[in-house]
């Protein structure tokens, strides 16, 4: 037997405010104390890592500040907390931090087991090897036996021996539940390689030792590491603005937004423009957020393209290439659905 039509549109309703009944406490939290709690590294250049006036710098530390400026309007109202690998995933589920946003690969058994969601990828990244140039070696394949330092509770520690399991090859593993003292005992000569993100081993190529020429990254990479922000599971609303932000990054790139001629594009015809720029109302409001915040996004923090550049870029030290991490149109794989 069919329902009766006012039946149906009355269920349907029901579904759409029990759609918008979700009580946004993370949300909520951040905009009653004026500020985002952001969990980072704080020890990687390039991602997250104090300059010499003490600011977060990095694409991490941007992630966060984009955030913040999505949900206060201001980019510059973030607390950043630096975590530990063996802490992030801790202080996120019992809320000392609001978000995580710290090189973080996103795994099925992290993204099911933990209480967490993983927002989206803010950089494609796969673990690497990086050894003394004294040591000869030129290849993953010549470091059979070989002593590896290696940081615990991280996805690095299982790829390791997942890889020298797969190849026949042994190693010894040297472990270390520091992300410092892991990098002191590689540099002081207590394993003969040191393997962790190619982006890590970029950082501490550039960053942690006295002469970068002294050390090489060999050339293969053995894993997969998306990295990106991640929330927990109990607030949709924060899942989608943290989504969203990153988003919005890619779409305005995309557009060729940036935070120097964002106020060119103001009172735009082009619909999907209009509704970047905060023109086209309901945008922000369907999450709880003002309906400007992806130009506060892009005018304070800028879109994806410039944050990759000044941190981790071509002219850093670090010196990477978009590759991946370039737009679809552009043959990587960064691609934002469409704001509407």
């Amino acid at each position: 037997m069919m329902q009766p039509i006012k039946t149906i549109a009355l269920s349907f309703a029901a579904v759409l405010l029990a759609g918008q009944a979700f009580a946004g406490a993370t949300l909520d939290g951040i905009k009653a104390n004026d500020s985002l709690r952001c969990g980072v590294s704080g020890s990687l250049a390039g991602f997250s890592l104090p300059d010499s006036q003490g600011v977060m710098q990095g694409l991490d530390a941007d992630v966060c500040r984009a955030v913040a400026a999505a949900i206060l309007g201001d980019s510059e109202k973030v607390e950043f907390v630096p975590l530990s690998a063996q802490q992030r995933f801790t202080a996120l589920q019992s809320g000392e931090v609001d978000l995580l946003s710290r090189n973080t690969t996103w795994t099925l058994t992290r993204d099911t087991s933990l209480g967490l969601d993983f927002t989206g990828v803010t950089f494609y990244d796969g673990q690497g090897f990086m050894v003394p140039t004294s040591l000869g070696v030129s290849s993953v394949s010549e470091l059979d036996g070989a002593a590896v330092c290696v940081q615990t509770g991280t996805t690095t520690e299982k790829n390791l021996t997942d890889f020298f399991r797969a190849t026949g090859m042994s190693f010894q593993p040297v472990v270390f539940e520091g992300f410092e003292e892991s990098v002191t005992a590689f540099i002081n000569g207590r394993c003969d390689a040191y393997t962790t993100d190619a982006s890590g081993l970029a950082s501490i190529r550039v960053s942690n030792v006295s002469n970068p020429d002294d050390y090489v990254i060999l050339p293969e990479i053995i894993s997969k590491e998306p990295l990106g922000p991640v929330v927990r599971n109990d607030d949709g609303e924060m899942f989608d603005v943290v989504r969203w932000t990153v988003f919005a990054m890619l779409n305005a790139e995309e557009a060729g937004i940036t935070s120097e001629n964002i106020d060119s594009f103001k009172g735009s015809e082009d619909p999907n423009i209009a509704r970047i720029m905060g023109d086209e109302p309901g945008m922000g409001t369907a999450m709880g957020i003002d309906d400007t915040w992806a130009y506060n996004v892009i005018s304070q923090v800028g879109n994806y393209g410039e944050v990759f550049e000044r941190n981790v870029g071509a002219s850093t030290p670090l010196g990477f290439q978009r590759g991946i991490n370039a737009l679809w149109t552009q043959g990587g794989l960064m691609y934002g659905p469409p704001i509407r």
